[in-house]
């Protein structure tokens, strides 16, 4: 299907009367829907590229399988997460395929870290890992559904959790698997899960998954993108930041570990090797953990050049290096015994690689590890941003221009530890892909544009580069009636946020929301710092309290919906991917405006950069960012058409700085207030005081509606 017709016939298809609307039950026809799916329909045919912010409530995923089915063209669509990804292809794509009555092949592929790989999980029936009895008895639930499974997709494991420790001992990485030398290549989730993909109309994959294949990174055997015609990117404001991990490099602590025990494992199939390989593996796990030990001296991130100071440290790089070199060394004439140790021997010297390359890159680091903010990113004025925005201001130490502009730094977990190499700036790698590929691209998201603009985001895709047709845009409105179903409440008398006792006074103003609701909240922090302070506070209150990091994120929601009244104290991985329709959830109250956090050396990297090239670090990056984050969060009040509620906004910012019509600009077009009165008012009659239906400016001003 062609041009105009696929345009006609996917606006037919979700019109009044069309295929949705008849076979779909509770379908409701949007204008909106039909706009963005023509408009995608156009990008299909032209294989041109599209960026488009879809509003909450505008049924986007609809609007673009629509088209990609209609098409028949080779289509690819990625979302966010694998819950996303499952729920798109088993819920969403069958209903609107059925619809439609259209046959096309489709398949779900996911990263191998999701498929049950057989050889890990016959090595690991041998060996006496397991902690506890528990752990012992999930395992052989592993291994009686390994014989049932036809998919080998974990995730039809629902008592499997996702931090299991039992997962890298049952599936495999890039680095340790054995591909087309491995006993049960034949047989294999991930060779066949790929094969369903490449033979598939439309494959459904997440941005993990999408990232691994454009940066080559052997997520699976061959690629999957040449074909395709089309590909879809859905929460597409994620990319950037992820695509920065795999165009990177990175070495922790887990696989390093993995390494030793695996070679010990493999000692099985060829018993003479053990007196060999026993003390060399001792000795890698023994350097892994003391490197992590001499790292306790550190903060919890930092730059190469921060961990370069701490001997300790060094010292500790340098055994690990040396326990690798030996791994190899003992390693390499085994090799042909067995396709394990072939494979072992092969790890330890890329490993020993990326080790090397993170100690002794000439990478210089862009940013100091100390510019002076605090562990809350309270303020950020616009005079200051003036000055960070000289190109000759931040020119710090040791700051020559990065070969490739990258950073090195590390990140500390609990027992172990992070390396990585990332690049400030990948717009480069992704034009470069996005052109191989020849196809037509549609990203889109409920959060794109900052005031009603792309730039930002399209400069971080590689959209605006030189020669390069700009994309097309579309900004979709949410459909939601805003001035009826909500109220943005922006509290009176707040102080500066940098203040010591903001917490205190924030908490204040919110309690008489809070009883106007009768709970119902999620109030979502800017920092874990602020998050424990306000738990506190509100400990021994009338509304149950469920609080981020006291249970895994699926059961605190669960609680929380369950319980009716209750209030979530939330962080930053609460502002998206989180769907709470009804009255459960009637408040969502932001703390402060979410200004990224200042210890994050690839952002202070990144910030740095800028300046070198004569931007303005605030206005190019700080307050976009921020801007996107705080319409993610505000999304998750109003999910549907029946919902209602109120958006509390508590950073006096807003209003005391030039930048704050940037914040409100870009949210939804819901009444402001400043007054406790409308709140109650909102919740006490289902339909607040007179004016706030948006009948005219003069009622509003009258009720302190701004």
């Amino acid at each position: 299907m062609t041009g105009s017709r696929l345009s006609e016939a996917s606006r037919t298809a979700l019109a009044d009367g069309g295929d949705l609307a008849r076979n779909i039950p509770g379908f409701t026809v949007r204008t909106a829907q039909q706009d963005l799916a023509g408009a995608i329909s156009d990008a299909v045919d032209s294989r041109g590229t599209l960026l488009a912010e879809a509003g909450t409530g505008t049924g986007k995923t609809f609007a673009y399988l629509v088209p990609a089915l209609l098409s028949g063209k080779k289509t690819i669509v990625s979302t966010g997460t694998r819950a996303l990804q499952d729920q798109l292809y088993h819920r969403d794509l069958p209903r609107v395929r059925d619809a439609l009555g259209i046959g096309l092949k489709t398949a779900l592929l996911k990263g191998r870290a999701n498929y049950l790989c057989h050889y890990r999980m016959r090595q690991a029936q041998g060996e006496p890992r397991f902690t506890s009895r528990e752990l012992a008895a999930q395992f052989q639930r592993i291994v009686a559904w390994s014989g049932r499974t036809r998919m080998g997709d974990l995730a039809e494991l629902d008592a499997l959790p996702d931090d299991s420790p039992l997962l890298p001992m049952v599936t495999s990485t890039a680095e340790n698997c054995l591909g087309s030398e491995c006993p049960f290549f034949a047989d294999c989730f991930v060779v066949q899960a790929r094969q369903r993909a490449q033979a598939a109309d439309l494959v459904v994959v997440n941005h993990h998954l999408l990232l691994a294949d454009l940066a080559l990174k052997q997520e699976g055997f061959g690629e999957i993108l040449p074909g395709a015609q089309t590909f879809v990117v859905d929460e597409a404001h994620q990319l950037p930041e992820l695509a920065a991990q795999f165009f990177g490099e990175a070495l922790s602590a887990r696989p390093l570990v993995e390494l030793a025990r695996d070679a010990l494992t493999e000692c099985r199939q060829v018993p003479s090797a053990l007196a060999a390989v026993q003390d060399p593996a001792r000795a890698l796990e023994q350097a892994v953990r003391a490197l992590r030990a001499a790292m306790d001296e550190l903060p919890v991130r930092g730059t190469r050049r921060r961990a370069a100071e701490v001997p300790a440290v060094e010292d500790a790089f340098d055994e690990l290096e040396h326990a690798l070199h030996q791994m190899h060394a003992v390693l390499q004439p085994l090799a042909s015994a067995s396709p394990g140790f072939d494979a072992c021997a092969a790890r330890a010297v890329e490993f020993e690689g990326r080790l090397r390359r993170w100690r002794d890159d000439s990478v210089a680091d862009a940013a100091d590890d100390d510019d002076g903010f605090g562990d809350d990113f309270a303020e950020i004025d616009a005079q200051a941003s003036e000055r960070a925005g000289d190109a000759d201001a931040g020119k710090k130490g040791g700051g020559k221009k990065d070969r490739d502009d990258s950073v090195l730094w590390y990140e500390l977990t609990a027992r172990g530890f992070r390396l990585s190499r990332t690049p400030l700036d990948v717009a480069g790698p992704l034009a470069q892909h996005r052109a191989r590929s020849q196809a037509a691209w549609v990203f889109t998201s409920a959060t794109l544009a900052v005031g009603g603009r792309f730039e930002h985001f399209a400069i971080k895709l590689g959209l605006f580069l030189k020669g390069d047709d700009p994309p097309q845009t579309l900004l979709v409105p949410s459909p939601f009636d805003w001035q009826k179903q909500a109220l943005c409440y922006m509290p009176r008398g707040l102080p500066d946020p940098v203040v010591r006792h903001y917490n205190e006074s924030m908490v204040e103003k919110l309690r008489p929301v809070l009883e106007a609701s009768g709970g119902r909240a999620f109030v979502l922090f800017a920092s874990h710092r602020a998050l424990r302070e306000a738990a506190e506070l509100l400990k021994g209150g009338p509304w149950p309290l469920f609080v981020q990091g006291e249970a895994p994120r699926p059961v605190l929601l669960e609680r929380f919906r369950a319980s009716g009244n209750g209030v979530l104290l939330g962080a930053a991985s609460f502002r998206e991917g989180v769907d709470v329709a009804g009255e459960a959830l009637s408040v969502v109250v932001i703390d402060k405006l979410p200004f990224a956090a200042p210890d994050d050396p690839v952002f202070e990297a990144r910030l740095d950069a800028i300046r070198r090239n004569g931007g303005n670090p605030f206005r190019d990056e700080q307050l976009p960012q921020a801007v996107i984050a705080l319409k993610q969060g505000a999304g998750r009040l109003i999910r549907n058409e029946s919902d209602r509620g109120v958006l509390v906004l508590c950073d006096p910012r807003l209003t005391s700085k030039t930048y704050g019509s940037v914040f409100l600009n870009s949210l939804p077009p819901l009444p402001k207030t400043r007054r406790i009165e409308d709140v109650a008012a909102f919740f006490g009659s289902g339909q607040g005081e007179e004016g706030m239906d948006g009948n005219g400016e003069q009622e509003r001003a009258d009720t302190g509606l701004l």
